[in-house]
């Protein structure tokens, strides 16, 4: 029995241990709040909450995170051929630098949406 058979179950497993233990605490959250005669309202969505629809958020971190990698790749290149970089150091690094410089940026215009 080799070892990819032992990892499948151990992922299926993490994921339902996950979602077992969010929704268990959950649950035990709420019926805190009921014990306590809390308001039940903050689990559920107010109208007069300003929310964004998902696909704004979505659109400008995923476009930066390609963009970034594009410039990472573009960028490991130009180290490797003009300044002799290794290429086992130039792409990688400039790719994830680039990637998380994206990310940041994403992060940062989701903020100013409001």
């Amino acid at each position: 029995m080799g070892a990819e058979v032992i990892v499948l179950p151990i992922i299926f497993g993490a994921i339902f241990g996950i979602f077992y233990l969010y929704i268990s605490s959950r649950h035990k959250e709420r019926l805190a709040l009921i014990e306590k005669g809390g308001d039940a309202s903050i689990f559920y969505n107010s109208k007069n909450r300003k929310s964004h629809p998902i696909w704004k958020i979505i659109i400008p971190n995923l476009s930066l995170l390609l963009i970034g990698i594009g410039l990472g790749i573009f960028i490991g290149g130009l180290l490797h051929y003009t300044f002799g970089v290794r290429e086992d150091i130039a792409y990688p690094g400039t790719i994830f630098l680039m990637a998380g410089i994206g990310l940041f940026t994403g992060f940062k215009i989701t903020q100013n949406l409001d």
